[in-house]
C-alpha cells in the first residue's frame, strides 16, 4: 500500500518556523498568518481528500463544516476555544490515512500554480493597504476575541451586551471562530488577524474565482478569464483594493469565497453527480448560511433557475442532477433559516410597520425607486453601479441565446433574469424585502452572475470574429472606463446607464424565450473553440480597469479619529476581568469591546444588531443620561463596573461620586464601581 502526504501537510513545519521569528508587523507576522491559515484549513483538506474530492472549493466547505460542528459541541458543552481546535485537528488526523491513500492530480497545475503566485503578490500589496481597524471590522473584532479569550463559550457569551439579543446575521460565528483559530493556531493578537488576514486569504480567493470560472465552462482559459471579470469587479474597479481589503469580515468572505466555492461545487456536481459531491454541496450551503444567511438564500435563486432555463434549453438537460443539487444546497439553508427566524423576528427592520418602513425608504431613497409606501423597487443604476465590467456583462446577458445548449448560458439567463426580476419588479421586491429586509435585498443585485456574462460574451463574439472581439475589447474597455469608472460611495450618485439593467432583463427574458423555442434545433452560430481569443478580449477589456485600480492604491481608512490609546487597551485587556460592562460614550465603548473580552452599556446603534432583546434605542438614551447626569444608580442598573471617560468629560463629576480612580493617560481616565 502506497501513500501520498498532501502538500498542505507542510503547513504543519511551516508554522514551526513562524514561531522561531518575532511576531512584529513584517515577514514574520506574514509566515505566522500564513502557517497559521494552512493549518486550519488543513482538516478541511484532508476530509476532502478522503472523499475524492480536489481543488480549494471542498477543502474550504471541509473545513467551515468541521468548525461549526466543533464549535457547536463546545458551545454545547460551555467549553473554550481550544476544545474546537483539538476537535476539528482530531477530524483532520482521523481522514489523514484515507486521505494519503488517494492519488490525485489537480487539474491545470501550471495555470493554478500562477493564480497561487499572483493571489501572493496582490496579498503583498494589499499589506500595505489594510489601515486599521475601524467601522463595522471593530463589530466583528470584537466576536473574534471572545471566541479566543474567553471560556465557558455560549452564543450570548461573544455578543456586545451583558444579557443582550442575539444577532440575525452572525448568531452562529462561524467566520469568526475560523479567524479566532487562526489567531490562536499563530500566537497573534486578533487585532493583527483582523488588519492583515485579508492579504493572506487573496490567493484562496483568485484560486476559488478560477475553480469557479472552470466548473462552468470547462475551460481553464475561460477560467481565468472569469477570474478577471471577478477580480476587476470587486478589487480593481473601486481602486484602493477594493472589498478585497475586507476580505476577512465575514459578509465579504462569504461573497468571495464561499460563493466562488459553492457555484464551483454545485456545477462540479451536475456534471459528475455522486454522494461525495452532494454532502460537499450540503455542506458548503449550511457553512454559508451560518456566515452570511442572505447570502445562502441569494445564491440559490440563480442555482435553481439555472436548473430551470437548462431544461429549457437544452431540452431537458441536467434536470436530475440540477433538481438534487438546488435540493443538496437549499435543504440545510433552509434548516438554518428556520433556526434563525425566531431571532431575525426580534429584529425591528423586518416585517417594519408603516412608520420604520418610511423611515428605511427614506434612508435607503439613493438606491430605490419609490412610488409609494406600498410599491418600490431597486433603481437599475444600481445593478449597473460597479463599473465596466458590469455594464458589458448586463448587455452582454441576451448573446448567451447563442450558446443556449451551454451549462454557461443557462446560468447566465438563468441567473440574470431571476434576479433582476426580484429586484426591479415592485411587485416581487416588496415582498422579497418583506422576508429579509430592506438593507439585505438590495444586496441581492450583487448575485447576478456578472463574471460568467462577461467571459461568455467573450466567448461568442470571438467565435463570431476575432477581429470583432479583440476590437470592441479595446475600444469599448477604455470608453465604458473613462465614461463610467463606477460609483461606490455609500449613496449611489446614479451615473451607470439604467438601461443596461433593461437590457439584462428583457433582452435575456427574450433570450430564454427565443432559446426555449430554438431548443430542438442543433446548430449553433459559432462553435469554434476560442476560449484562448476569449480570454485574451477579456483581458484587454480589464486593462484599464486595473490601470486605474492600482492607480489608486492606499489605505481605504488611514486612521481612526476616536482610536483608544495604547495604554488604555493594554489596562483594558490586562487589568479589567473579562466579561466586565463597560460605561462610556458610544464611540469609546464600541472600541473597547473589539479590544478586550468586555460588554457595554451602549453602542452606536449603526454597529449593533437593532433587535429588541438588545434595547439598542433605550441603552444609548441611559449613556447619553448618565454623560449629561452622572449617576451610580444608572451605572449599577446596567451592571456597570468599569466607566472610561475622555479627558474632556465629566471626569470631576463621575469622581465627585466616590468611584475609584484606576488609569489615567493624557487622553483617559477609568474609574472603577463597587458592585
Amino acid at each position: 500500500m502506497s501513500f501520498r502526504v498532501p502538500p498542505l501537510l507542510g503547513a504543519l513545519p511551516l508554522l514551526g518556523i513562524a514561531y522561531l521569528l518575532p511576531a512584529g508587523d513584517g515577514f514574520g507576522l506574514w509566515l505566522r498568518l500564513v502557517a497559521a491559515t494552512l493549518v486550519v484549513l488543513l482538516p478541511g483538506r484532508l476530509v476532502a481528500h478522503a472523499l475524492g474530492l480536489r481543488g480549494a472549493a471542498p477543502a474550504l466547505a471541509w473545513t467551515c463544516a468541521l468548525v461549526a460542528g466543533a464549535l457547536a459541541i463546545t458551545v454545547a458543552l460551555h467549553g473554550s476555544l481550544d476544545l474546537t481546535l483539538a476537535l476539528v485537528l482530531a477530524t483532520g488526523a482521523v481522514a489523514f490515512f484515507p486521505a494519503a491513500r488517494r492519488r490525485q492530480r489537480p487539474e491545470s497545475p501550471r495555470v493554478r500554480g500562477a493564480i497561487v503566485l499572483a493571489g501572493l503578490a496582490l496579498g503583498g500589496a494589499l499589506w500595505f493597504i489594510e489601515g486599521v481597524v475601524a467601522g463595522d471590522a471593530l463589530f466583528h473584532l470584537g466576536r473574534i476575541r471572545k471566541l479566543d479569550d474567553l471560556g465557558a463559550l455560549s452564543l450570548h457569551a461573544v455578543g456586545e451586551f451583558r444579557r443582550g439579543g442575539l444577532h440575525p446575521g452572525y448568531a452562529f460565528p462561524l467566520w469568526h471562530a475560523f479567524l479566532a483559530l487562526v489567531a490562536k493556531v499563530g500566537g497573534v493578537d486578533p487585532t493583527q488577524v483582523a488588519l492583515h488576514e485579508s492579504s493572506i486569504l487573496a490567493p484562496l480567493a483568485l484560486l476559488l474565482a478560477f475553480e469557479m470560472g472552470v466548473a462552468v465552462f470547462r475551460s481553464t482559459a475561460l477560467g481565468v478569464a472569469t477570474t478577471l471579470g471577478q477580480v476587476a469587479l470587486i478589487l480593481l474597479a473601486p481602486g484602493n483594493g477594493g472589498a478585497y481589503v475586507t476580505l476577512w469580515e465575514p459578509g465579504t468572505a462569504a461573497r468571495q469565497l464561499l460563493v466562488p466555492a459553492g457555484i464551483a461545487l454545485f456545477f462540479r456536481f451536475v456534471r459528475e453527480p455522486s454522494l461525495q459531491a452532494g454532502a460537499t454541496v450540503a455542506a458548503l450551503a449550511g457553512s454559508l448560511t451560518f456566515v452570511h444567511p442572505t447570502y445562502a438564500l441569494f445564491l440559490w435563486i440563480p442555482l435553481a433557475a439555472f436548473v430551470v432555463a437548462r431544461a429549457a434549453l437544452a431540452r431537458g438537460a441536467d434536470w436530475r442532477e440540477g433538481l438534487i443539487g438546488v435540493a443538496a444546497f437549499g435543504l440545510p439553508t433552509a434548516l438554518v433559516l428556520v433556526w434563525l427566524r425566531p431571532i431575525a423576528r426580534q429584529s425591528v427592520s423586518v416585517n417594519p410597520g408603516p412608520k420604520q418602513l418610511a423611515a428605511s425608504l427614506a434612508h435607503y431613497r439613493h438606491d430605490l425607486v419609490v412610488h409609494s409606501l406600498h410599491s418600490y423597487a431597486l433603481a437599475p443604476e444600481v445593478v449597473a453601479r460597479t463599473g465596466s465590467v458590469a455594464i458589458a456583462a448586463l448587455v452582454l446577458v441576451p448573446v448567451a441565446v447563442l450558446a443556449r445548449r451551454r451549462r454557461w448560458a443557462a446560468f447566465v439567463l438563468g441567473g440574470a433574469v431571476a434576479i433582476l426580476a426580484l429586484e426591479l419588479w415592485p411587485f416581487l421586491f416588496v415582498r422579497f424585502s418583506d422576508a429579509v429586509s430592506l438593507s439585505q435585498s438590495r444586496r441581492a443585485a450583487g448575485f447576478v452572475p456578472f463574471a460568467f456574462a462577461f467571459a461568455g460574451g467573450a466567448l461568442v463574439l470571438a467565435r463570431l470574429s476575432r477581429v470583432l472581439a479583440l476590437a470592441a475589447a479595446v475600444g469599448l474597455g477604455i470608453w465604458l472606463q473613462l465614461e463610467y469608472p463606477g460609483d461606490f460611495g455609500l449613496r449611489t450618485q446614479h451615473h451607470a446607464p439604467a438601461i443596461a439593467a433593461w437590457i439584462a432583463l428583457y433582452g435575456g427574458a427574450a433570450a430564454l424565450a427565443l432559446g426555449t423555442a430554438l431548443s430542438g434545433r442543433r446548430g449553433e452560430p459559432g462553435r469554434r473553440h476560442r476560449s484562448l481569443t476569449a480570454l485574451l478580449a477579456a483581458a484587454l477589456f480589464v486593462l484599464p480597469v486595473a490601470i486605474h485600480g492600482f492607480a489608486n492604491w492606499s489605505a481605504q481608512t488611514p486612521r481612526d479619529g476616536y482610536a483608544l490609546t495604547p495604554g488604555l487597551i493594554r489596562f483594558l485587556q490586562r487589568d479589567v476581568p473579562a466579561r466586565s460592562v463597560v460605561l462610556a460614550d458610544l464611540e469609546t465603548s464600541y472600541r473597547a469591546t473589539a479590544f478586550a473580552p468586555l460588554y457595554a452599556v451602549g453602542l452606536p446603534p449603526v454597529h449593533v444588531a437593532n433587535t429588541r432583546p438588545n434595547q439598542v434605542a433605550v441603552r444609548k438614551r441611559a449613556v447619553l443620561r448618565f454623560f449629561r447626569q452622572p449617576s451610580l444608580a444608572l451605572a449599577r442598573t446596567w451592571h456597570a463596573s468599569v466607566i472610561v471617560l475622555r479627558r474632556g468629560g465629566p471626569v470631576a463629576a463621575v469622581a465627585a461620586l466616590g468611584v475609584r480612580r484606576v488609569y489615567a493617560d493624557d487622553r483617559y481616565v477609568v474609574f472603577t464601581v463597587a458592585p
